[in-house]
């Protein structure tokens, strides 16, 4: 396992900065959080795939970004009351025609599909994951499918933050912040909500002599590419990974 610099410099080895990261996969032409989703943004050359982490009643592992099924399926409930059988029993399509196949995938599911150049980003929604089984669960499913060294965790609740570099010390962590002008201490990403960059200049700077990457938290990040590539950002949202390395001139996913 590489120390979680080496897999900073790993991330950003060979590829053109900012990087971009699909937002809950293309979750513009497509349901968010899908393998349909998924599969677009890989297809377009996203750098980075990016999920969302909710735990069922089985303790399973699942990718959706709510805590109820009620938005994104044709059902409803509580992700953490009802198992996966019974989660995968909807439809994922968000209403949108040509997607009806689709269901809530798990962890491991998306772990199957993301090809090993891509890096994997991993926002945690529960507070499941500040138990130790389920935090040392998430690195088992890492290391199964070959994926820990290039998968990081992100949320906007510090203690689980917290709770995943007590119980899975190995992965890397990123604090998602509103309100904040500076970056956060801990951590090697940091997600501050847009206009913290443009309130403070320095932010990426401040967070580069600590050893910081910098990914604005803004899924539709074409007007502003020009300033984030200025003051030096690493990665960017996206929930159109096509369109936004057509902006960057990447029509190519190079």
């Amino acid at each position: 396992m590489k120390s979680k610099r080496e897999q900073i410099q790993a991330l950003l080895q060979g590829r053109q900065r900012p990087l971009v990261m699909a937002h809950r996969g293309n979750s513009e032409d497509c349901p968010e959080n899908t393998l349909a989703a998924f599969r677009r943004a890989i297809d377009e050359g996203a750098d980075v795939i990016e999920t969302d982490l909710n735990v069922s009643a089985d303790g399973e592992l699942m990718c959706i970004h709510d805590p109820t099924i009620d938005r994104t399926t044709d059902g409803s409930g509580a992700v953490s009351e009802m198992t996966v059988a019974q989660l995968q029993s909807y439809s994922a399509s968000y209403g949108r025609a040509g997607f009806e196949a689709e269901r809530i995938p798990t962890l491991r599911e998306f772990l199957e599909i993301v090809p090993p150049h891509i890096a994997i980003g991993l926002e945690l929604k529960s507070d499941a994951f500040l138990e130790q089984r389920v935090c040392e669960r998430l690195l088992q499913l890492l290391y199964e499918a070959e994926a820990a060294d290039r998968a990081f965790v992100l949320s906007f609740s510090r203690e689980r933050l917290e709770a995943v570099r007590r119980y899975a010390p190995e992965l890397g962590t990123g604090l998602i912040t509103l309100f904040r002008l500076l970056p956060d201490s801990g951590g090697e990403f940091t997600g501050p909500l847009w206009p913290a960059l443009f309130a403070n200049p320095f932010y990426v700077m401040i967070a580069h002599r600590r050893g910081q990457l910098v990914c604005p938290l803004d899924p539709t990040p074409e007007p502003r590419l020009w300033y984030y590539r200025l003051i030096g950002c690493d990665a960017v949202l996206s929930n159109n990974p096509a369109k936004t390395l057509r902006a960057l001139g990447r029509s190519d996913g190079k």
